[in-house]
């Protein structure tokens, strides 16, 4: 498939089939997000593949999937045949940042302008999402209510975040968001050439 038409198919996708989704597929994309850019490659990204009924079902709770469901969609989380929970470290990034080939102060102090493990988690998300759809599935995201349950349900370690869960399968008709009434930004709202 071609890249921009992989971009422009992408959404998120909040109802899929039964059908299931083969295990070598999830370790392609997983493969592919693990090449995400990394500050000081430090790496700090982690996923975790869920397939159990009853830990997508405690996952689902954990997402508020009843909300979704209430709101007229799909239970999507714990339908799909496949969830990926994309994790980051900030203590990576700052263990990485105090070795020698990235500070000189003696005291490891560090000035993060912006959270480098956010920002690479969110590449690797994305470069999840568009393989899913070179691989003629659906993906969505669902953000977590409780992140120290999930950690307590998957014994993810205190130091490291779940940012939130990927339902991966076939995509079956959905009901689409309301927000995208709101339609997208114009051009000039969007890009700055030069200057604000």
């Amino acid at each position: 498939m071609d890249f921009t038409e992989v971009v422009l198919k992408r959404r998120m996708v909040r109802h899929f089939t039964e059908e299931p989704v083969a295990p070598e597929v999830i370790e392609r994309l997983l493969e592919l997000a693990r090449h995400a850019p990394s500050a000081g490659f430090t790496q700090g990204q982690s996923f975790i593949v869920v397939t159990k009924p009853e830990t997508k079902q405690a996952i689902a709770k954990l997402c508020g999937e009843e909300g979704y469901v209430e709101g007229g969609f799909h239970p999507f989380v714990s339908e799909a045949p496949v969830l990926v929970v994309p994790c980051t470290s900030e203590a990576a990034y700052r263990q990485r940042y105090s070795e020698p080939d990235k500070t000189d102060d003696p005291n490891g102090e560090q000035y993060w302008p912006v959270p480098f493990w956010h920002m690479d988690i969110g590449c690797a998300v994305m470069i999840l999402l568009l393989g899913v759809v070179n691989e003629g599935l659906g993906a969505g995201f669902a953000g977590i209510m409780d992140n120290n349950g999930m950690r307590a349900l998957l014994g993810i370690p205190a130091e490291v975040t779940p940012v939130g869960v990927i339902p991966i399968g076939h995509r079956a008709p959905d009901k689409r968001s309301g927000s995208l009434k709101r339609g997208r930004k114009a051009a000039p709202e969007y890009v700055h050439h030069e200057a604000w």
